[in-house]
Formats: C-alpha cells, structure tokens, sequence
C-alpha cells in the first residue's frame, strides 16, 4: 500500500492543481446566477404568434364539426334527426305525422308537428329544402287540370295525352312539375327507342313525389308504350330473369328458389316475399312477366 501514496514533487503539483481546479468550478456552480443570461422577449410578436395560433385552433375545430347540407325535413331518420339535435319524442311526432301520409311543407309546420325549440329551429330551419312545387308554386287555374284541383274530374283515356309524345312545356303546366322535373322525364324516356312503356315507369324519374306523379296519370298516359320481352314468371330462367330492369343473378337465383318451394307463383305480388326483392320498384318489375 505504501507504494501506492508515494508521489514525487511534480506530481503533488499535479494533485494540488486539479483539486484547486475542482474546487474553483464546484463554487462557481453554486454561487454564480447562470438565470440572467436569458434571451429578451418580443411581447407584440409573441402576442401575434399566439394570437395565429389560437386562430388556426379554432379553425381546426369548426372544420371537425359535422357539416350539415340541405335537406327535406319530411324524410329525416332517426339517425339524422339525432345528429341535428332532436330529441327522441321530436323525431317520433314527425314519423307519426308522415305515417299518415301527410306532408310538411314550411318550417311553420315542422314546428307545429314536432314542436322542437326555438333555438333548435333556428339552428337547423335555414338547411331546409322543399320541392320546387312546395316553394315556387303556380297558380292553379292552368289548362290542365290535376286529381288535387277542387273542380277536376278523372279524365277518359281519349282525352288523355300519350305520355310518349307530350313535350316539356305541356308537362310543365301540371301543378308540380317545373322546367327541371320536365326535362328529367323527357330525357328518361328518350334513354329508350320507343319511350315508356306503362305509366308505372314514372316512379324512376328522380324527383317526382308520389302526389305529383299522381297529377300526372290524370292527365297523360301511355298509349304508344314501347315493345319488350314479356317472360312467364313461373318458367323463365336465370339468364332470362337478369335481362329484366332491377333483376341481377342474386335476385334471379332467389326467385328460382322461391318458385320452387312454393310449386309455381300464384300471383306475381308473391315476389315480394323473394328474399332481397326491390319490394319499390316491384310494379316496373311486373311490367315484363306474366304467369
């Protein structure tokens, strides 16, 4: 161990030094304030930063809120009535009044039907959009008359106009149908060489209410209907089922099924019980079978 503490004159000064070094930066350290060397603040550019910073915040939050497009209140779900804010007795007063096939045609109406608050009501009325007819009616004393006119009588199939022939400004004059739901049912019919077929196919032009289609049938028909395919319900195969409108092989191989089961189909509204039948479109459908 002697060995160990033995030093000579050169390196006692070497010790001596490093501990005088040690010692010098150990008293530094804790006498010595290094907080005074911070960098000056810029006040207004720190007030505008954050200022920046608040704005894009708010930004950020206004653009994760859901956003709400226009839409008829008669056809709101549970699930969108939900995400506007309307309680569950609001929305089952609105369901319980279009049960009754009626209509709600102004925001005066909504508010009587499901009584939402004021608040609520100004919140969601200006996303309101009511058919053209609702909103830019005409006057009712127009050449042709409609089943919802107080004098209207049903009209003969003669006095009729073919619905295959009528042009826009002839369509327009019935109460409903405006310069854009004419043009729709021009151009479905022109999408066929021949145009309609049955007044059933009415119910695939967009944007016909069921009333207005109504108005329609009163005073046109179609008395020129194009020619297609009829098949027999009860013998047609899948490869002849998929060329019917709104038939794919699906559907087709569950009508097989069904047919089967039941020995044959007694009527053709025994459809409806196929499994994943457009239970909707079922009249056009019935356009080309037979049993």
């Amino acid at each position: 161990m002697k060995s160990h503490f033995q030093f000579t004159n050169k390196q006692r000064s070497g010790i001596f030094l490093l501990l005088v070094i040690i010692l010098t930066s150990q008293c530094i350290y804790l006498f010595v304030d290094f907080s005074k060397d911070s960098l000056p603040e810029n006040n207004d550019e720190l007030i505008s930063f954050r200022n920046e910073i608040d704005s894009l915040r708010q930004i950020k939050l206004e653009n994760s809120k859901p956003k709400i497009y226009p839409f008829n209140p008669n056809y709101i779900t549970d699930y969108k009535g939900y995400s506007l804010g309307m309680s569950n007795e609001e929305i089952d007063r609105l369901h319980r009044f279009r049960a009754k096939n009626k209509w709600v045609n102004s925001v005066g109406d909504f508010k009587k039907v499901t009584k939402v608050s004021d608040s609520l009501l100004d919140k969601i009325a200006p996303y309101f959009k009511f058919p053209d007819w609702v909103t830019n009616p005409k006057p009712k004393h127009n050449r042709y008359s409609n089943s919802y006119s107080d004098n209207s009588k049903p009209k003969s199939y003669d006095q009729k106009i073919d619905l295959n022939i009528a042009t826009a400004a002839q369509l327009k004059k019935v109460y409903g149908v405006g310069e854009k739901l004419s043009e729709r049912i021009i151009k479905y019919r022109n999408k066929y060489d021949g145009g309609f077929v049955a007044d059933a196919q009415l119910l695939d032009v967009y944007g016909l209410e069921p009333e207005v289609i109504i108005r329609i049938k009163n005073d046109f028909t179609v008395k020129t209907p194009r020619v297609i395919q009829n098949y027999n319900l009860n013998t047609a195969t899948r490869d002849e089922l998929v060329t019917i409108q709104y038939i794919d092989y699906e559907i087709a191989k569950h009508i097989i099924e069904e047919r089967t089961l039941r020995n044959g189909f007694k009527t053709l509204e025994d459809l409806t019980k196929v499994e994943g039948f457009p239970i909707k479109k079922i009249e056009i459908i019935k356009l080309y079978l037979h049993l």
